[in-house]
């Protein structure tokens, strides 16, 4: 009976891989304005709480809350792009 002759194996190559980008990290000014901008949306909060909404902004009411937690949350967005 007839042997059947082996497969060759055919030399694949690798595709070459994208250079990695460079790693770059974030400016002085970065790190300073999350927290601050954090620190400054509880202070808002905590003012108006303890000035029974005379202050910051009077005008809005209880939309003080949201505006603390708006300004907490930019700072807080700003952690997602923080590179040390």
């Amino acid at each position: 009976m007839p042997e059947s002759k082996p497969r060759r194996r055919e030399s694949r190559s690798v595709p070459a891989q994208p250079a990695a980008k460079a790693y770059k990290p974030n400016a002085v000014w970065f790190k300073p304005v999350m927290v601050g901008l954090m620190v400054l949306g509880l202070l808002w909060i905590i003012v108006f709480y303890l000035t029974n909404g005379m202050w910051p902004i009077p005008n809005i009411g209880n939309w003080n809350i949201a505006v603390g937690f708006g300004i907490a949350i930019a700072g807080f967005l700003m952690t997602t792009q923080w590179r040390s």
